[in-house]
């Protein structure tokens, strides 16, 4: 077994441990079982999720035997925890449907085929479903103390709000969560459970809940929450969350956030999320300090990231779009990829015997077809000027015919108008 403790130390993600000075002797006597929980929100996880799910990575690494938890169950409630208001309540029929989806991406993170440590995947809804409400209550909420859950953060910062209060339902997710520690350690011998900082009240709950039950010693950690260095959280933009699937964030959009990441904060991002050894991630910080503005680090951290979460093709795809989107001749690609790289940009789709017909396409209707001109007038000054790419090669003709050979692949023709304006055509038989 590799010393996961020091590791996590190294790297700074280690906020609190139960143990105090023991757990990281504890943490390397032997391999143990270790679980982190995902509430199941929406069909993907996010950026947010990146950090529980890499620590995971990095305890099957270290030779212990790692569980995701998907909450069908407490998904139906919320977690209170650092939410300012309480959650809209999703159907029994989009909760799962998200829970199948969530299952699917948590492969690209975490080996469920190896022995041993291979990881296990559970669902809270499956043991849950079994409960009466009064054998819930009975079996274990009779060892809640009130006065204890109150004094939860969680619990306790809603209190204090004037504009937001808490309803039973989600004040009751503490019991459950807590009962999903107790059951793993009954079906799988876990005995330490992980989380961001804002699951401390939730995890310490597992533990009592642990000892009252079952007179067991289990333990908790807590990892400093993704932020930047603004107090922000990472993986939010204007557009909204970064998505860890494809069809909400591109394999480009993904790569160019990580790509834009400020130099107070890529460091930290180096740390927490990616598996690149300790002397990599010195020598990224001498060169930042250094030659920042060559953007080392912000390069290797969108490699390393976007080849975990979308694989080699998507980091591919990723590279060559932004090549492109940075002026780079098309060429050598077919309609799968050109889809890829330009899944966000619009496109309108002609008959392909605009391109056979006598005379071809005029690139100013053409202009004007995509989008990118608003008359034909305004597409002659933009090729007049010097504004209008054919699959980024600028045209300085505005007679200029456009025919099959002016494809990008086999049915795509890429236009461009100034710096970034971009926009497809579809030519269909």
């Amino acid at each position: 077994m590799n010393d996961i403790f020091a590791e996590l130390s190294w790297r700074g993600l280690i906020n609190q441990t139960t143990g105090d000075d023991s757990f990281g002797s504890w943490l390397n006597e032997q391999p143990r079982t270790v679980y982190a929980g995902f509430d199941p929100t929406a069909e993907s996880l996010h950026v947010g999720h990146m950090l529980p799910l890499m620590l995971l990575r990095r305890f099957q690494a270290a030779g212990h035997k790692p569980i995701a938890l998907v909450g069908g169950a407490t998904g139906m409630i919320g977690d209170p925890s650092g939410k300012s208001a309480e959650r809209n309540l999703l159907s029994v029929e989009q909760l799962r449907a998200n829970v199948d989806a969530i299952k699917i991406q948590m492969r690209q993170f975490l080996d469920f085929d190896e022995a041993g440590s291979g990881a296990v995947l559970v669902n809270n809804f499956d043991w849950m479903q079994n409960f009466s409400y009064l054998d819930f209550l009975r079996d274990i909420g009779k060892n809640f103390p009130v006065n204890v859950m109150m004094a939860k953060d969680s619990v306790k910062g809603r209190l204090e709000r004037d504009d937001a209060g808490l309803s039973y339902t989600e004040f009751s997710y503490m019991l459950l969560q807590a009962y999903d520690f107790v059951h793993l350690f009954d079906k799988h011998g876990c005995t330490l459970q992980i989380g961001g900082s804002d699951q401390w009240g939730n995890i310490t709950a597992g533990i009592d809940l642990g000892r009252r039950m079952r007179s067991a010693q289990l333990f908790g950690m807590t990892c400093p929450l993704l932020t930047k260095s603004d107090g922000t959280k990472m993986g939010k933009t204007e557009s909204g969350a970064v998505w860890l699937s494809p069809e909400r964030t591109s394999p480009y959009k993904f790569y160019q956030y990580w790509i834009n990441v400020g130099d107070d904060d890529v460091g930290k991002c180096l740390r927490f999320l990616t598996e690149l050894p300790r002397e990599e991630i010195e020598a990224l910080d001498k060169s930042r300090e250094e030659e920042a503005h060559k953007r080392e680090s912000q390069k290797r951290l969108a490699e390393s990231l976007t080849g975990l979460v979308h694989g080699d093709q998507g980091l591919m795809v990723a590279q060559r779009a932004t090549e492109i989107f940075f002026g780079g001749e098309i060429d050598d690609l077919n309609d799968q990829q050109l889809n890829a790289i330009f899944a966000d940009v619009p496109s309108q789709q002609l008959s392909r015997d605009r391109l056979s017909a006598e005379g071809g396409l005029s690139i100013v209707d053409a202009l004007v077809e995509a989008g990118l001109s608003k008359s034909k007038g305004d597409a002659r000054r933009t090729i007049s000027q010097g504004g209008a790419y054919v699959n980024n090669r600028r045209v300085e003709d505005t007679d200029k015919s456009l025919s099959a050979e002016d494809l990008a692949s086999e049915t795509v023709m890429v236009l461009r108008s100034g710096k970034k304006n971009y926009a497809l055509l579809r030519f269909a038989s």
